[in-house]
């Protein structure tokens, strides 16, 4: 090989090189999320970076493969051509033979090893970290390709390295991550907002942060503090209190204390007359019959039933049960089943949204 080929060779390996890096780092930088929806609208290439990225262990076996074989064969093929083209202008110094060979091999290796950082690996990695979504759909192809032209080396190669790993009780990952976790994002929020480029004046996202930390027992409201009515309590009653009090819903207890359901003001509002009793429909004609009487105790049929959850329980989790459910209220107890209070449907979204006021609530 003449010495001018061995520099093409050169170019060529750092290219290769370069093509084996970028892959690497795209296939690990590229975030899920953003490939599916161009695999699903038929983008090409989507679908290849997708299959990469859910086996990524096999795409970094190839690249490592690749990336090895590049840089020995540079050095291997660029020492004696760049050597050899040094030798004669380096003959005119008059140094001895052994100092200019010296001298041609440490040029060689600088000069060797700063293309190979800069070009075959800084550059490439760096254009993946700026641009991963567009860089896997461009590099996953080839890649994906070149490792199933090996595949049967690839696969021994990510056995071995597997099975090291297992002995050390470490499971492998197959798939690269292409999720955040909950710290993730709320260090992504919080350096956004200080850096101007996300607001949040209603403290909504901070507020949705904190929401997956609270438990039932921060919001649940205490019996001692609970506005409630007794469990013979009368429309009328139901109707004083909101006179009194504003809000549109009460708790009925017994005697001792104990919730045992919960009115609307809308369940009982309908309640007018005696059952059985005429009503009128302003023009001396007969509308109905009452459906009881509105000093007599509100009927069972009309009574909410509340769920009840465990005070330790996540706040999210008691919001999806209180959602099926159907609830707006839910009793709160302990391990033991000791009832602690009430947990209501308002202060839940208020830990997410701020201040919920009822509507008939007076202020």
């Amino acid at each position: 090989m003449s010495d001018w080929a061995g520099i093409v060779w050169l170019f060529v390996l750092l290219a290769g090189n370069a093509f084996f890096v970028a892959a690497e780092f795209a296939v690990i930088s590229a975030r899920r999320s953003q490939i599916e929806p161009l695999a699903a609208a038929g983008r090409m290439g989507a679908r290849t970076a997708l299959y990469a990225m859910e086996h990524a262990t096999l795409m970094l076996a190839t690249t490592q493969l690749g990336i090895t074989v590049c840089s020995l064969l540079i050095l291997n093929v660029s020492e004696p051509a760049i050597h050899h083209l040094l030798e004669a202008p380096l003959a005119l110094t008059g140094l001895p033979d052994e100092a200019l060979t010296a001298i041609a091999f440490v040029v060689t290796l600088l000069l060797v090893s700063y293309l190979h950082v800069v070009f075959g690996e800084m550059v490439p990695k760096n254009l993946s970290f700026s641009i991963p979504d567009k860089a896997v759909l461009v590099l996953a192809p080839p890649l994906v390709f070149f490792g199933r032209l090996v595949k049967p080396l690839i696969v021994a190669l990510n056995s071995t390295a597997n099975g090291v790993l297992r002995l050390f009780r470490v499971e492998p990952k197959h798939e690269a991550n292409s999720t955040y976790t909950l710290e993730e994002v709320a260090t992504i929020v919080s350096e956004s907002t200080r850096e101007g480029v996300l607001r949040d004046g209603t403290g909504a996202l901070s507020a949705t942060f904190e929401f997956t930390t609270r438990k039932v027992r921060d919001v649940a409201v205490p019996l001692a503090d609970l506005i409630s009515l007794p469990e013979s309590a009368s429309p009328a009653d139901v109707e004083k209190a909101v006179t009194k009090h504003g809000f549109s819903r009460y708790v009925l207890v017994t005697a001792e204390g104990e919730p045992t359901g919960y009115v609307h003001l809308k369940d009982v509002i309908d309640l007018d007359g005696d059952a059985g009793t005429p009503v009128t429909d302003g023009t001396g004609g007969t509308a109905g019959h009452g459906l009881g009487s509105y000093a007599d105790p509100i009927p069972a049929k009309r009574i909410r039933q509340l769920v009840s959850i465990y005070e330790g329980t996540d706040l999210e989790d008691a919001l999806a049960t209180m959602r099926r459910s159907g609830a707006h209220l839910a009793r709160s107890f302990t391990a033991v089943g000791a009832t602690t209070g009430v947990l209501f449907l308002e202060d839940i979204i208020e830990e997410l949204v701020g201040e919920v006021q009822d509507a008939t609530r007076r202020l």
